[in-house]
């Protein structure tokens, strides 16, 4: 049994065709998608498409929770205010078949892997899409956010950070971000949208439990240019994550 565990899409289609073209050649089980899949960035339509087609399981992320809720928020400085204003762009591309496809994610999906061992799969964690689980987050925090949940593997993304650890008898992955991987740009130090696709792959054959995170290169350039041609705001800030600059 291999499951792929993709996660943070957010409106990326050039990324989100990358990585199913390679998990179609190796042939993987079953996909699972730990949520955020539309907004922020050009193509939500597209990505909610193909992800359709997938027909695969998914998650209810904090973004696709907002997408069937739009509502004001906090405004904190002027990236604050450009965000809200591209994923209610985003919102605004949605068709009433779309946010059907939406409300049928789920809070959590649990899946068997063999051997009396089991996944389970969230976006936050899974006492709430919004909480974020590191590397570095307590024990005495983490506990609350897990309390009543046991898996063999627990799966969530939302941090945009790929991730192992133990937590008791449990182990916690995050297979990153599919779509909008975060790192510092080299030259600058600022934090910048590299162009890969980052994902995980549980696997379990004959007793043998096996966690891989992996990445796999996209057009980026692509992505940009598909981004100013598709009408979402503030494209040259946004592209500019893509650059570094």
């Amino acid at each position: 049994m291999q499951i792929a565990l993709i996660s943070d899409i957010h409106g990326n289609l050039p990324a989100l065709k990358a990585v199913l073209a390679e998990l179609k050649a190796e042939g993987v089980d079953q996909v699972v998608c730990l949520g955020d899949v539309a907004l922020f960035g050009p193509q939500p339509r597209q990505v909610l498409g193909l992800l359709r087609e997938l027909a695969c399981p998914v998650v209810m992320g904090n973004t696709d929770a907002w997408a069937l809720s739009p509502r004001p928020i906090e405004v904190r400085d002027e990236d604050s205010h450009r965000f809200y204003e591209i994923e209610l762009w985003g919102v605004r591309q949605l068709s009433p078949s779309d946010l059907d496809y939406v409300r049928s994610f789920q809070p959590t999906v649990e899946m068997p892997l063999g051997g009396g061992m089991k996944l389970l799969c969230y976006h936050g964690s899974p006492r709430s899409n919004t909480d974020a689980i590191l590397s570095t987050t307590p024990d005495g925090e983490l506990q609350p956010m897990l309390s009543g949940c046991q898996a063999t593997v627990m799966a969530g993304g939302h941090t945009h950070a790929q991730m192992l650890r133990r937590f008791g008898e449990m182990t916690l992955i995050n297979p990153g971000s599919a779509g909008l991987p975060i790192e510092p740009a080299p030259s600058t130090g600022r934090m910048r949208y590299p162009p890969w696709v980052e994902y995980a792959v549980v696997a379990y054959q004959a007793g043998d439990l096996r966690i891989e995170f992996r990445r796999t290169p996209f057009d980026g350039t692509a992505l940009v240019q598909t981004a100013f041609a598709s009408g979402m705001p503030h494209t040259e800030w946004w592209g500019k994550g893509w650059t570094g600059e």
